[in-house]
């Protein structure tokens, strides 16, 4: 899906939270920004559903723990895996936990970020879901990746990957995919690489496909259970 920005068109986002002060400083920084606009706020996990089923914004910032629907069950309703048009979610949350975590990429959010992440983060966050990229808070990347892969990467041998497809990554998207799951963006990877950004956003489209993930966060985390997640692997 191309970017609500591409033609000059600013970023529809919806709060949910259950704190009318949290709303109320999202609502507050993100209007600022020239490139999005706020355009529904919920104070319950019903009510956010409800309101993003209606008004299709371009992203949803959701809670975890509010009242008569949490966060995690909210993201599944709009991005699940059975969902036919998902949305794109981001948890912004003041628990750091794993579970957590783990229970928001799975049920089909495209980031997660803590609430001291701070205002910039945030809006960055709105920019890569709205382009269909995925951010996760820096603090919690590496550790959710390690922690959620350990069992398998204990036993995995780096090897050629045994994907649902039979097309073998290529030595560059191995680049890619081992840059990936080290937390880099797309920026950094294609600095790192001496490619254009087209470039890596075109080696990450293959990617997904031969992995059938289902964005990058399901790229990395097949590389921590591969052996790719290591610098020079």
């Amino acid at each position: 899906m191309t970017s609500p920005t591409a033609h000059g068109v600013p970023i529809r986002v919806l709060i949910a939270d259950d704190q009318e002060m949290v709303r109320t400083g999202f609502r507050f920084f993100l209007n600022a920004q020239p490139d999005i606009t706020v355009v529904a706020e919920a104070a319950d996990g019903e009510e956010a559903v409800a309101l993003a089923r209606r008004e299709r914004p371009d992203v949803c910032l959701l809670d975890i723990r509010m009242p008569k629907l949490d966060g995690l069950e909210a993201t599944r309703l709009l991005a699940g895996p059975d969902v036919a048009d998902p949305m794109r979610v981001v948890v912004v949350t003041t628990f750091d936990l794993d579970e957590y975590v783990y229970g928001a990429l799975r049920g089909g959010a495209c980031g997660f970020l803590l609430k001291d992440s701070g205002p910039t983060l945030l809006a960055e966050a709105v920019r890569a879901a709205a382009a269909g990229d995925s951010l996760v808070s820096p603090s919690v990347t590496v550790r959710l990746l390690k922690h959620i892969t350990a069992p398998q990467a204990a036993s995995a041998a780096p090897a050629q990957p045994a994907t649902p497809h039979t097309d073998p990554l290529t030595d560059r998207e191995l680049d890619v995919v081992r840059l990936v799951a080290l937390g880099r963006t797309n920026a950094e990877i294609a600095a790192e690489l001496y490619v254009s950004l087209s470039t890596v956003k075109t080696h990450l489209s293959s990617v997904q496909l031969k992995l059938a993930a289902r964005n990058r966060v399901g790229i990395a985390a097949w590389a921590w259970q591969n052996g790719y997640a290591q610098p020079g692997a």
